[in-house]
């Protein structure tokens, strides 16, 4: 029985990608399967004007490939704007692979996906992502070249979570100078929300400088781990939107700012590693600008990952990989004085100031 299949007429009133609202001018679309190893993945390029797409594998067990697809679409996009906001000569590109990375995900699976990474001659160059590890982009390095983020026994720059939570740490930091006066920390209410690997280590950072960090998780073992390890309290609360603190750091997935959560937010600061928090850039960004809440765009304050494997391509060490993440604190305090200057969100600012970068390469390119 076919009958849930669409006619074509149906199928072209659908436009399943060109319509997608996340569909951005990208580039080039890549679908991949492979039967033998139950492979199904999209790669996402957006833009490659500065240079070749870079951007994470991210392996999830998306509900449908609408979703899948509508996420790598804005990754991808997002991965173009934080290279060009940061000053590197990079594009925009993401994967996802649909699958439970716990069940799923093989050896053989993961050369297979490098596989189709090394089809595209370089255009996309790959890293780790949520549902990775160092271990799989060793993997695709074995067919590949095109990938980062692998282990520093094969040339990589190591684990970027450290360095990505710094980069958040900088962001917040300026910020917090913007909103408070002060980029000191000592003493302020942090909560954040989600303690994987920049989680924790952001964890770290703050506690050193003195902060009130409170937790949350859906992980009850890894909340009970990081409280124990850095003195951090648990938040118990009912809805920790609502929470009385001064910062709030998303630091999981995206979207958390989103028609239900906006208008509870009590934090005066949201700076935190999750990619795409604002479920809808424009409004929930003007909304966080009316109620007076100072808002770090997401893709300039955790782009100290991608500082971290760019240095794997132009070969330089960890202490110019450090330079240029502390330097996410300058950036970050332009784009608060760009906003105020030009009357518009942050994450506009931001956008604005990345798209310059790319307008002009490409002027360049075209003289």
């Amino acid at each position: 029985m076919m009958t849930d299949l669409l006619h074509p007429d149906e199928l072209k009133k659908v436009d399943p990608v060109f319509g997608q609202l996340s569909f951005d001018d990208h580039e080039q679309i890549v679908f991949c399967n492979d039967k033998d190893t139950g492979l199904k993945a999209i790669i996402g390029i957006h833009n490659t004007v500065l240079g070749p797409a870079l951007g994470g594998t991210r392996m999830w067990n998306y509900n449908t490939e609408w979703e899948a697809l509508n996420d790598v679409l804005r990754l991808s996009r997002g991965m173009t704007f934080k290279s060009a906001v940061t000053g590197l000569n990079l594009g925009g590109g993401k994967a996802v692979i649909i699958g439970d990375a716990k069940t799923q995900k093989t050896p053989e699976l993961m050369r297979r996906f490098g596989e189709f990474v090394n089809s595209l001659g370089g255009k996309y160059i790959t890293a780790e992502d949520v549902g990775m590890e160092t271990s799989d982009m060793d993997l695709v390095r074995d067919v590949t070249p095109y990938v980062t983020g692998v282990s520093e026994s094969r040339g990589g720059a190591g684990n970027p979570s450290p360095i990505t939570a710094f980069g958040v740490y900088m962001g917040m930091k300026a910020a917090a100078a913007f909103k408070f006066g002060t980029d000191k920390l000592e003493g302020k209410q942090v909560l954040v929300q989600g303690i994987g690997h920049v989680g924790a280590s952001l964890v770290e950072y703050l506690t050193k400088e003195g902060a009130k960090v409170l937790i949350s998780d859906i992980n009850e073992d890894r909340l009970q781990e990081v409280s124990k390890k850095y003195g951090a309290v648990v938040y118990t609360g009912d809805d920790l939107y609502t929470a009385n603190v001064d910062i709030y750091a998303p630091c999981a997935l995206g979207a958390t700012i989103n028609d239900d959560t906006v208008y509870k937010i009590n934090a005066k600061v949201i700076a935190g590693a999750a990619n795409n928090q604002l479920a809808d850039e424009n409004r929930h960004g003007a909304i966080l600008r009316e109620r007076g809440i100072a808002y770090a765009p997401d893709f300039l304050i955790n782009a100290g990952g991608i500082i971290n494997v760019y240095a794997e391509l132009e070969g330089y060490g960890k202490d110019e990989i450090r330079r240029k993440t502390e330097n996410i604190y300058h950036t970050t305090g332009e784009i608060f004085a760009h906003s105020e200057k030009n009357g518009c969100t942050t994450h506009q600012s931001a956008l604005r100031v990345a798209q310059a970068r790319i307008d002009a390469r490409k002027q360049e390119k075209n003289a």
